[in-house]
């Protein structure tokens, strides 16, 4: 269990990521897109999915909007290389543009299974944005369309992310900073 007394150190805060989600959308309206179909990836992204989405309709998109969870990590703070899907998209992709949105590039892993099962089943086109990306930690080849901010390799929490289900809600994404002699959830020493 986490304790509500630890600090969190803001990594990129609210108005940070709010410009940032603007320009995103302006960014993939750019590309414009045909019976757009948004794919987010569930837990970590939906406070990102959500806020992207809806700098998208003031840009003038309306998307239809769907959930894949998918899971690498399970309970742990490092993926197992193995996605399962753990919720599946609903809808039919067969020849939509698909935006996939996922919060963090890491491994990649994830987010090219995710992108790999879209384009199988038909999709026209996928495209990818992220909120985060660490380049340096790629265990397979992608580069996202569409990356928020560039993240030094660190654990991070916040704006849907978590640690042990905790510190989703807040608005920001950050650093815990916990005592030494607390258990390490974070895999470091």
């Amino acid at each position: 269990m986490t304790s509500p007394s630890r600090r969190v150190r803001v990594l990129f805060d609210e108005t940070a990521i709010a410009r940032r989600n603007e320009e995103l959308a302006e960014a993939i309206v750019a590309t414009k897109p045909e019976n757009l179909l948004v794919v987010a990836v569930l837990k970590g992204s939906f406070m990102f999915a959500a806020d992207l989405l809806r700098a998208l309709h003031r840009s003038g998109l309306s998307p239809q909007v769907e959930f894949v969870h998918l899971s690498s990590y399970r309970t742990g703070t490092v993926s197992s290389g193995q996605v399962e899907i753990l919720r599946d998209v609903e809808s039919e992709v067969r020849g939509r543009d698909v935006l996939l949105i996922d919060d963090i590039l890491e491994s990649g892993r994830t987010i090219v299974f995710a992108k790999d099962l879209l384009m199988a089943r038909g999709a026209r086109r996928v495209m990818t944005a992220v909120l985060l990306e660490k380049p340096g930690k790629r265990a397979v080849t992608i580069d996202a369309d569409f990356v928020g901010f560039t993240c030094p390799d660190v654990f991070v929490v916040g704006y849907g992310m978590d640690v042990a289900h905790a510190y989703r809600q807040l608005p920001f994404v950050g650093l815990v900073d916990y005592d030494s002699s607390e258990p390490d959830l974070f895999g470091g020493t």
